[in-house]
């Protein structure tokens, strides 16, 4: 569906691009920080979380504006996995896993997502 639309400024600024806020703490005083992932350049800063996100959306009409003005590509942002993967393990790895999760009176997925969730961070 997106192929047969216009990417116009209604297009681009139509899309959920993922915003990154942080907290930051220095010796001057508390600051918020804002980005745009895709939107290489799309940044902020501001005192409040909702200061914060009105100034991205102002900077990131006004990117996608200068970058629809002068032709240069404009990232979309990318979608999200649907969350399935196949795995492959060694049978006794399997069985190993299936006693833990026994153990915790939880589901092998449920404790493969816990075991991993702690890991991947």
């Amino acid at each position: 569906m997106r192929a047969l639309m216009e990417k116009n400024l209604e297009y681009y600024l139509g899309l959920e691009y993922t915003m990154v806020i942080r907290h930051v703490m220095e010796d001057t005083g508390n600051y918020y920080y804002g980005k745009y992932v895709e939107l290489e350049g799309c940044q902020s800063t501001a005192d409040t979380i909702e200061e914060l996100i009105k100034n991205l959306e102002e900077v990131k009409q006004d990117h996608i504006e200068i970058k629809l003005e002068f032709g240069d590509p404009i990232p979309e942002p990318r979608e999200l996995p649907s969350g399935n993967i196949m795995l492959r393990m060694p049978k006794t790895l399997h069985r190993d896993l299936i006693d833990n999760a026994e153990r915790e009176g939880v589901s092998l997925n449920q404790y493969i997502l816990y075991k991993l969730s702690g890991k991947a961070k």
